[in-house]
């Protein structure tokens, strides 16, 4: 019983998540509803393109290259990022350890991690150049006074939350990665480790 604490715990934080997440995704929908109904059954092939391209594509992002090749890196990094994700719920739940590592071809799965710690560093230094023209460039359009006070602090706080967010995940890649090392001594080990294989130094005094 002692156990499974850990995975009761990470599913009532899940549950209050999902539940949280649920209620801000109704006042969003309250929200939308409060607009008039307008028929859009017309044109549904160029609808459907519009969709893929803007919403799904984020094809405005290309607008201004160097913003839009930032914002696309971020944008797919989270996407991408969301696959771990959800092999972090199934372990924290069923209590396995990287499940997916044992459902996959081991050679794809090493590609897939790696892939995730590539797009986490890239989103780090993305958001870092974001913070920077945001803050330190006089970049002439987030000088207009409605960029100021509140939306500032706004952009501000996502840019720090996803630096949090992409450091959590390699900090448990690289701690991952020492508790394989000491069970498996480097055999049979789940992933490959390209970025956080360099932070493993910050928790090797750790006890396990």
């Amino acid at each position: 019983m002692i156990q499974l604490i850990p995975n009761i715990i990470f599913l009532i934080i899940l549950i209050f998540s999902v539940g949280f997440f649920a209620r801000n995704i109704k006042k969003v929908i309250k929200i939308i509803k409060l607009g008039k109904p307008l028929d859009r059954s017309d044109k549904p092939s160029i609808r459907l393109k519009n969709l893929l391209m803007v919403a799904l594509g984020q094809s405005k992002m290309i607008s201004r290259p160097i913003s839009g090749i930032l914002h696309i890196i971020v944008y797919l990094g989270f996407i991408i990022i969301n696959i771990e994700l959800l092999e972090i719920v199934i372990d924290g739940i069923f209590g396995t350890h990287r499940y997916f590592s044992k459902i996959f071809n081991p050679y794809l799965y090493n590609i897939l991690i790696a892939s995730f710690e590539i797009f986490a560093f890239l989103v780090i230094i993305s958001v870092i150049i974001f913070w920077c023209r945001r803050n330190i460039l006089k970049i002439k359009r987030f000088l207009n006074k409605e960029m100021n006070g509140w939306p500032k602090l706004d952009a501000d706080n996502i840019l720090y939350f996803e630096i949090i967010l992409m450091l959590l995940f390699l900090s448990m890649n690289a701690t991952d990665l020492i508790l394989q090392k000491s069970e498996y001594d480097g055999y049979n080990q789940a992933g490959l480790f390209p970025v956080s294989s360099y932070l493993t130094p910050l928790f090797e005094n750790f006890e396990l």
